[in-house]
Protein backbone atom coordinates (compact mmCIF):
# COMPACT_ATOMS: atom_id res chain seq x y z
CA UNK A 1 0.00 0.00 0.00
CA UNK A 2 1.01 3.61 -0.50
CA UNK A 3 1.88 6.03 2.30
CA UNK A 4 -1.50 7.75 1.95
CA UNK A 5 -3.33 4.41 2.09
CA UNK A 6 -1.39 3.44 5.21
CA UNK A 7 -2.24 6.76 6.85
CA UNK A 8 -5.90 6.36 5.94
CA UNK A 9 -5.85 3.00 7.73
CA UNK A 10 -4.44 4.57 10.89
CA UNK A 11 -6.82 7.53 10.81
CA UNK A 12 -9.70 5.06 10.67
CA UNK A 13 -8.25 2.70 13.29
CA UNK A 14 -6.89 4.99 15.98
CA UNK A 15 -9.25 6.46 18.59
CA UNK A 16 -9.75 10.21 18.22
CA UNK A 17 -7.87 10.93 21.45
CA UNK A 18 -4.69 9.18 20.23
CA UNK A 19 -2.06 11.26 18.43
CA UNK A 20 -0.14 9.59 15.62
CA UNK A 21 3.56 10.41 15.34
CA UNK A 22 4.75 9.38 11.88
CA UNK A 23 8.30 8.18 12.44
CA UNK A 24 10.08 9.53 9.38
CA UNK A 25 13.73 8.95 10.32
CA UNK A 26 15.92 8.02 7.33
CA UNK A 27 13.02 8.72 4.96
CA UNK A 28 13.42 11.10 1.98
CA UNK A 29 11.60 14.42 1.77
CA UNK A 30 9.18 13.16 -0.87
CA UNK A 31 7.86 10.52 1.55
CA UNK A 32 7.20 13.14 4.21
CA UNK A 33 5.64 15.46 1.63
CA UNK A 34 3.23 12.70 0.56
CA UNK A 35 2.23 12.12 4.18
CA UNK A 36 1.86 15.88 4.68
CA UNK A 37 -0.36 16.19 1.61
CA UNK A 38 -2.63 13.51 3.08
CA UNK A 39 -2.93 15.54 6.28
CA UNK A 40 -0.20 14.20 8.59
CA UNK A 41 1.30 17.00 10.66
CA UNK A 42 3.35 15.24 13.36
CA UNK A 43 6.67 13.67 12.37
CA UNK A 44 9.22 11.95 14.59
CA UNK A 45 12.97 11.93 13.99
CA UNK A 46 15.85 10.45 15.98
CA UNK A 47 18.76 12.51 14.60
CA UNK A 48 18.77 16.23 15.32
CA UNK A 49 20.80 17.12 12.22
CA UNK A 50 18.46 15.19 9.90
CA UNK A 51 15.39 16.66 11.59
CA UNK A 52 16.76 20.19 11.29
CA UNK A 53 17.45 19.76 7.57
CA UNK A 54 13.89 18.54 7.02
CA UNK A 55 12.46 21.37 9.15
CA UNK A 56 14.26 23.90 6.96
CA UNK A 57 12.82 22.45 3.75
CA UNK A 58 9.28 21.38 4.63
CA UNK A 59 6.15 23.38 5.58
CA UNK A 60 6.36 25.26 8.86
CA UNK A 61 3.07 23.98 10.31
CA UNK A 62 4.65 20.56 10.88
CA UNK A 63 5.19 19.48 14.49
CA UNK A 64 8.67 17.98 14.82
CA UNK A 65 9.10 15.44 17.61
CA UNK A 66 12.56 14.37 18.71
CA UNK A 67 12.15 10.69 19.55
CA UNK A 68 15.77 9.54 19.76
CA UNK A 69 18.38 9.55 22.49
CA UNK A 70 19.31 13.22 22.99
CA UNK A 71 22.92 14.40 23.04
CA UNK A 72 23.30 17.54 25.13
CA UNK A 73 25.71 19.24 22.69
CA UNK A 74 23.10 19.12 19.91
CA UNK A 75 20.06 20.41 21.78
CA UNK A 76 20.79 23.96 20.60
CA UNK A 77 20.13 23.02 16.98
CA UNK A 78 16.53 21.93 17.57
CA UNK A 79 15.66 24.38 20.35
CA UNK A 80 14.27 27.06 17.97
CA UNK A 81 11.57 24.80 16.50
CA UNK A 82 11.10 21.36 18.11
CA UNK A 83 7.51 20.73 19.27
CA UNK A 84 8.06 17.85 21.69
CA UNK A 85 11.13 16.03 23.00
CA UNK A 86 10.21 12.44 23.87
CA UNK A 87 13.35 11.10 25.44
CA UNK A 88 14.30 13.18 28.47
CA UNK A 89 16.11 10.39 30.27
CA UNK A 90 18.57 12.20 32.55
CA UNK A 91 18.84 15.47 34.44
CA UNK A 92 21.77 16.75 32.37
CA UNK A 93 19.69 16.66 29.19
CA UNK A 94 16.68 18.17 30.91
CA UNK A 95 18.81 21.05 32.21
CA UNK A 96 20.31 21.70 28.76
CA UNK A 97 16.88 21.78 27.11
CA UNK A 98 15.80 24.37 29.70
CA UNK A 99 18.94 26.42 29.03
CA UNK A 100 18.48 26.40 25.26
CA UNK A 101 14.76 27.09 25.55
CA UNK A 102 15.56 30.21 27.57
CA UNK A 103 17.98 31.37 24.89
CA UNK A 104 15.23 31.02 22.29
CA UNK A 105 12.54 32.57 24.50
CA UNK A 106 10.54 29.35 24.32
CA UNK A 107 8.93 26.77 26.55
CA UNK A 108 9.77 23.37 25.05
CA UNK A 109 7.37 20.55 25.93
CA UNK A 110 9.08 17.33 27.05
CA UNK A 111 8.27 13.78 28.10
CA UNK A 112 10.20 12.03 30.83
CA UNK A 113 11.35 8.65 29.54
CA UNK A 114 10.73 5.77 31.91
CA UNK A 115 12.76 2.57 31.65
CA UNK A 116 10.10 -0.16 31.56
CA UNK A 117 11.80 -2.81 29.40
CA UNK A 118 14.19 -5.63 30.30
CA UNK A 119 16.81 -4.51 27.79
CA UNK A 120 19.70 -2.47 29.13
CA UNK A 121 20.04 -0.80 25.73
CA UNK A 122 16.92 1.25 26.42
CA UNK A 123 17.19 4.46 28.41
CA UNK A 124 15.08 6.18 31.02
CA UNK A 125 14.39 6.96 34.64
CA UNK A 126 13.16 4.24 36.96
CA UNK A 127 9.70 4.51 38.45
CA UNK A 128 11.27 5.37 41.81
CA UNK A 129 13.31 8.16 40.22
CA UNK A 130 10.17 9.62 38.65
CA UNK A 131 8.49 9.67 42.03
CA UNK A 132 11.55 11.38 43.54
CA UNK A 133 11.49 13.99 40.79
CA UNK A 134 7.89 14.75 41.67
CA UNK A 135 8.25 14.76 45.45
CA UNK A 136 11.40 16.89 45.36
CA UNK A 137 9.78 19.45 43.04
CA UNK A 138 12.45 18.93 40.37
CA UNK A 139 9.76 19.74 37.78
CA UNK A 140 9.90 23.35 38.98
CA UNK A 141 13.64 23.65 38.39
CA UNK A 142 13.39 23.57 34.59
CA UNK A 143 10.22 25.56 33.75
CA UNK A 144 11.26 26.21 30.14
CA UNK A 145 11.65 22.46 29.57
CA UNK A 146 8.10 21.75 30.62
CA UNK A 147 7.26 18.12 31.29
CA UNK A 148 3.85 17.34 29.82
CA UNK A 149 3.86 13.58 30.30
CA UNK A 150 5.67 10.26 30.30
CA UNK A 151 6.85 7.83 27.64
CA UNK A 152 8.29 4.35 27.63
CA UNK A 153 9.31 1.60 25.22
CA UNK A 154 8.36 -1.96 26.04
CA UNK A 155 10.67 -4.94 25.67
CA UNK A 156 11.27 -6.14 22.13
CA UNK A 157 9.36 -9.34 22.74
CA UNK A 158 6.72 -11.52 21.12
CA UNK A 159 5.29 -12.13 24.58
CA UNK A 160 2.26 -9.85 24.51
CA UNK A 161 1.52 -10.45 28.18
CA UNK A 162 4.98 -9.15 29.04
CA UNK A 163 4.56 -6.06 26.86
CA UNK A 164 1.11 -5.43 28.32
CA UNK A 165 2.42 -5.68 31.88
CA UNK A 166 5.15 -3.12 31.13
CA UNK A 167 2.65 -0.70 29.61
CA UNK A 168 0.25 -1.28 32.48
CA UNK A 169 2.99 -0.36 34.95
CA UNK A 170 3.73 2.87 33.10
CA UNK A 171 0.03 3.79 33.02
CA UNK A 172 -0.11 3.24 36.77
CA UNK A 173 2.90 5.54 37.24
CA UNK A 174 1.28 8.15 34.99
CA UNK A 175 -1.91 8.07 37.03
CA UNK A 176 0.06 8.24 40.29
CA UNK A 177 1.95 11.29 39.03
CA UNK A 178 -1.29 13.09 38.28
CA UNK A 179 -2.70 12.12 41.66
CA UNK A 180 0.40 13.81 43.11
CA UNK A 181 -0.53 17.02 41.27
CA UNK A 182 1.49 16.83 38.05
CA UNK A 183 -1.32 17.43 35.54
CA UNK A 184 0.45 15.37 32.87
CA UNK A 185 -1.43 15.14 29.55
CA UNK A 186 0.63 12.84 27.34
CA UNK A 187 1.24 9.15 27.85
CA UNK A 188 3.29 7.83 24.93
CA UNK A 189 3.33 4.04 24.68
CA UNK A 190 3.39 1.90 21.57
CA UNK A 191 5.23 1.68 18.27
CA UNK A 192 4.61 -0.21 15.02
CA UNK A 193 4.75 -3.63 16.68
CA UNK A 194 2.82 -2.96 19.87
CA UNK A 195 0.75 0.21 19.45
CA UNK A 196 -2.56 -1.65 19.79
CA UNK A 197 -1.55 -2.92 23.23
CA UNK A 198 -0.31 0.53 24.18
CA UNK A 199 -3.67 2.08 23.28
CA UNK A 200 -5.55 -0.62 25.17
CA UNK A 201 -3.46 0.23 28.26
CA UNK A 202 -4.13 3.95 28.03
CA UNK A 203 -1.63 5.46 25.57
CA UNK A 204 -2.74 8.66 23.87
CA UNK A 205 0.31 8.99 21.61
CA UNK A 206 1.81 6.27 19.40
CA UNK A 207 4.91 6.34 17.21
CA UNK A 208 4.59 4.46 13.94
CA UNK A 209 7.19 4.28 11.20
CA UNK A 210 7.44 1.09 9.15
CA UNK A 211 3.66 0.59 8.95
CA UNK A 212 3.39 4.01 7.31
CA UNK A 213 6.58 4.45 5.31
CA UNK A 214 7.76 0.85 4.90
CA UNK A 215 11.06 -0.53 6.12
CA UNK A 216 13.77 1.95 7.09
CA UNK A 217 16.50 3.19 4.79
CA UNK A 218 20.03 2.93 6.17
Amino acid sequence: MSISENLKFFKNELPEKVSLVAVSKTKPLENLQEAYTFGQRIFGENKIQEMTEKWQLLPKDIEWHMIGHVQTNKVKYMAPYVSLIHGVDRLKVWSEIHKQALKNDRIIPCLLQVHIADEETKFGFSADEIKEIITHNTLLEFPNAKVVGLMGMASNSNDQDKVRAEFKGLRKLFDSANEMGCDFEVLSMGMSGDYTIGIEEGSNMVRVGSKIFGSRNY
